[in-house]
C-alpha cells in the first residue's frame, strides 16, 4: 500500500528529496511550514515528501486511532517495542525512496528526515537501507531495536552522515535517550552531528538553522 503523502518542489524537475517522517498524532502537514525557512536559494532543486502514517490504535493513549509509525505501549519507549510496527514502517519508507528512484532522483541524492516516531523510523530505516543515501536527520528521536542494529545495519549507508537534534528538556523522549542512541551509533563509527537546545518536545529556529548550514554541506 502507498502511503499517501503532501509535497513540495523548490524548482522544477528536481533531482534530490527530503523525506520526511512526521511524529505520533500529526500528519505530514506537520513539517510543510519548515520549508521556506530552511531551503536557501542556491540549492539545487528539492522535492520534499511529506508522508501521512497510517491510522492505528495507540495503546498508551487507550486505544484512540491515529496517525502512527508504531503502537507506543508505555512510557519506556525503549523498553516493549513494538518491534512488527516499526518493521512495517521502515518497509513503507523503503518503498517511499523507491518511488523518488523511480522519479529520476539517485538514492544518494535522497535525505530522510524524521521527527519524534518518524525520525525512529528514518534511523532504523536509513541504517538498513541497502543503497548509499544523501544523510539522515533524526530530530527529537531516539534508535529503535538498538541491539539489532549490527546485524541489520547496510554497508552501503555505514559512512552516511547522521544529524541529530534533542531538546534538553523533552519529556516525551528523554534528551539522556536521545543520548544514548547517540553514543551507540558514534561508536560504531557512525559520522554524528549531535545538537542539544533548551527546548522541550519541539523544533526551534536555532535548530532550522543549523541543520539548514548541514544540509547545504550535503548538497554542495
Amino acid at each position: 500500500m502507498a502511503l499517501p503523502t503532501s509535497e513540495i518542489e523548490t524548482h522544477a524537475n528536481p533531482r534530490h528529496a527530503v523525506i520526511w517522517l512526521h511524529g505520533l498524532g500529526a500528519d505530514g502537514h506537520d513539517f510543510e511550514p519548515i520549508v521556506p525557512e530552511l531551503v536557501d536559494p542556491a540549492w539545487p532543486a528539492l522535492r520534499f515528501v511529506f508522508p501521512h502514517a497510517p491510522v492505528r490504535p495507540i495503546t498508551i493513549n487507550g486505544g484512540m486511532p491515529m496517525r502512527a509509525w508504531y503502537d507506543i505501549s508505555g512510557q519506556e519507549i525503549a523498553q516493549r517495542q513494538d518491534k512488527a510496527g516499526i518493521r512495517a514502517s521502515i518497509g513503507l519508507l523503503g518503498e517511499l525512496i523507491e518511488r523518488e528512484v523511480a522519479r529520476g532522483v539517485p538514492a544518494q541524492n535522497i535525505l530522510l528526515a524524521g521527527f519524534s516516531q518518524g525520525g525512529a523510523i528514518v534511523l532504523a530505516g536509513g541504517l538498513r537501507y541497502t543503497s548509499k543515501l544523501c544523510g539522515i536527520i533524526a530530530l527529537s528521536t531516539y534508535l529503535p531495536m538498538a541491539e539489532k542494529t549490527d546485524a541489520e545495519a547496510s554497508a552501503a549507508n555505514r559512512g552516511t552522515p547522521v544529524f541529530m537534534a534533542h531538546g534538553m528538556l523533552d519529556p516525551t523522549i528523554s534528551h539522556a535517550l536521545g543520548e544514548m542512541s547517540r553514543d551507540y551509533l558514534v561508536q560504531r563509527g557512525y559520522a554524528v552531528e549531535w545538537h542539544a537546545y533548551p527546548m522541550a518536545h519541539s523544533v526551534c529556529a536555532e535548530e532550522i538553522a543549523d541543520l539548514k548550514r548541514w544540509i547545504g554541506t550535503r548538497l554542495a
